[in-house]
């Protein structure tokens, strides 16, 4: 019989979420869910470690690489992979690419034997407001990510959550000024939520993270001064090889809807999901199945 562990390695993989952006730590840095979330992953003598090997403006090929391998390092327990929103900002996306890495970090992750952690995420374009004709190519592009992780989820065995309904998109107390970030509040929710599947499961033994804040969040006018001042800086920077395509996607989705045969890219968007998901090599698992909120943030 294995005996239990003394020190409960865990590692988080990911992109500016996981790396704590919106959860400032006093003297500079950032917290974040993951640090919370490793705070109760054991009680009494038993003791959990954190690898957070997370950057800001990740892509599903920075985490198959080098975060994969420095995680790997460690031999975690634990691991939590959550990314593909920028995967969504580039030029470059292409939904058969992120099924494949994905499909290779979660099957190399529980070959090793680590319980893996996945979440569903919200769209950008919905969380900044966007026009409607700039929002849905992004949704759809979210949308069919967040699929992908649903059905990979299932097909490794991976414990997931979903954090794209709208009780997580439309209360502005989860999110930080920057509106793609979550606040302290958030953070701590997420952390929660992966508390409880765990601990329903048996990999989570200590107390569930407080809901009680550090500090008092930014209020509206933090957000608006965030954005008019800010916003439009960093969501150019983010989306410099993304907007031309963006514009082609934009004018396509508009002379759609004047045909009203805008419904065909929801269904083109869905095909080619499910056309990725089937032509990995991973043998028969389970159908594809979009998170609560995939569909309705894919037709938005």
């Amino acid at each position: 019989m294995t005996a239990t562990p003394q020190i409960l390695r865990f590692a988080a993989l990911g992109d500016s979420l996981t790396a704590g952006l919106g959860d400032p730590v006093p003297g500079g840095g950032w917290r974040g869910w993951a640090a919370l979330l490793a705070e109760g992953l054991t009680a009494g003598p038993r003791d959990a470690t954190l690898l957070n090997v997370s950057s800001s403006g990740a892509l599903t090929t920075d985490v198959a690489g080098r975060q994969l391998a420095e995680a790997r390092l460690v031999r975690p327990h634990l691991a939590s992979v959550l990314v593909g929103v920028n995967d969504t900002l580039r030029g470059s996306y292409d939904i058969q690419a992120i099924a494949q890495r994905l499909h290779a970090v979660l099957g190399t992750l529980r070959a090793d034997g680590t319980v893996v952690l996945t979440a569903c995420l919200p769209d950008p374009g919905q969380m900044l407001g966007l026009p409607e004709a700039l929002a849905r190519p992004l949704a759809r592009r979210m949308g069919a990510v967040n699929a992908v992780v649903h059905a990979l989820s299932e097909r490794h065995g991976a414990i997931h959550v979903h954090l794209a309904g709208p009780s997580w998109v439309t209360d502005r107390a989860l999110w930080s000024v920057d509106r793609l970030h979550p606040s302290e509040l958030g953070h701590r929710l997420i952390a929660r939520e992966f508390h409880a599947v765990l601990a329903a499961a048996g990999h989570a033994t200590g107390a569930a993270p407080a809901r009680t804040l550090d500090g008092p969040g930014p209020g509206r006018a933090a957000g608006a001064w965030w954005m008019a001042t800010r916003g439009t800086k960093w969501i150019a920077d983010r989306c410099t090889d993304l907007l031309p395509d963006l514009a082609r996607l934009a004018l396509l989705e508009v002379r759609h809807r004047m045909a009203g045969t805008d419904s065909l890219l929801d269904a083109r968007a869905r095909h080619t999901t499910a056309w990725a998901l089937a032509s990995l090599d991973a043998g028969s698992g389970p159908g594809l199945q979009a998170c609560p909120g995939v569909e309705d943030s894919a037709r938005r």
